[in-house]
Formats: structure tokens, C-alpha cells, sequence
């Protein structure tokens, strides 16, 4: 899957984890961007992200990006 499409699926995760049709997402998108990402909605926007595409991260993982541009990489890295 490509870049593109993934951020278009993960921004629909967004929108439905955090029920704001507003959110547009880029690859520099960081949490301090989006006012209701928060860690505790960090946790339930991995957990819809990884249901989504039927992945697993690994604490590592989650905790290395600094933007959905590197969230992306790592969903795509898992063969997506």
C-alpha cells in the first residue's frame, strides 16, 4: 500500500477515534498539532490504527515517531 493511501486510512482512524471531522492529517503532523491528542487518546489511536491494518507495534515503535509521517513508515515496514 502506498504512502498516500495509508495516510488516508490513518487519518479516517483519527477522525473516528478522536470524532473530529476537522482533523487533517499530513506526513509532519505531531500530536501537539491535534488540541484532543493527548497520551491517553495516543493509546486508543494506536489501538484503532493497529485493528485497522491488523498490525502490531511494539513499544519501541510507538514510542520513536515524532510524526505520522514515521507512523506511517513503520505501519508500511510491517508489510502494509
Amino acid at each position: 500500500m502506498d504512502r498516500p493511501t495509508i495516510l488516508k486510512e490513518v487519518t479516517d482512524v483519527f477522525i473516528d477515534v478522536l470524532d473530529n471531522e476537522d482533523i487533517v492529517l499530513t506526513y509532519e503532523t505531531q500530536a501537539t498539532d491535534i488540541d484532543d491528542w493527548d497520551s491517553l487518546n495516543h493509546i486508543q489511536l494506536v489501538v484503532g490504527i493497529e485493528k485497522h491494518f491488523k498490525i502490531r507495534f511494539t513499544s519501541k515503535e510507538i514510542q520513536s515517531w515524532k510524526n505520522v509521517g514515521e507512523m506511517i513508515t513503520c505501519i508500511q515496514e510491517k508489510g502494509i
